[in-house]
């Protein structure tokens, strides 16, 4: 015996539509994050006093940019998700919530861009 709605069985997503997806992407952004932030960590204590200039040509170099871009990426991609979680859960005001979903993702996105555009700048 199952709990779950014949359409929900089908669709693999059970009675709340997009639990299971929120929980994969979830897992896998942090499985990402892992060796990123690792990468991340290092290249941060290894830059300590180093002059400005060293640190742009370390930024410049193309896997190092694409580093960067993808710890952001998956940075701010992990933290919409567990944000998102926070607000459906514990705003209870319809208006207030839909108006924090929207501020949070938009926030993220000003975020990403101007991240992305320093990288860009840099190595251009």
């Amino acid at each position: 015996m199952t709990i779950r709605t014949p359409l929900g069985r089908v669709r693999g997503h059970g009675s709340a539509k997009s639990g299971t997806m929120h929980f994969w992407h979830q897992r896998l952004s942090a499985l990402v994050l892992l060796p990123l932030t690792i990468w991340f960590v290092w290249s941060v204590v290894s830059h300590v006093g180093a002059p400005h200039a060293d640190v742009l040509i370390f930024l410049a170099q193309p896997l190092n940019a694409i580093g960067i871009s993808m710890f952001v990426i998956a940075g701010l991609f992990h933290m919409l998700l567990g944000v998102k979680v926070v607000i459906e859960d514990y705003i209870h005001n319809e208006g207030t919530k839909v108006a924090l979903l929207v501020l949070v993702h938009f926030a993220v996105l000003a975020i990403a861009v101007t991240c992305l555009v320093s990288v860009l700048r840099i190595i251009v």
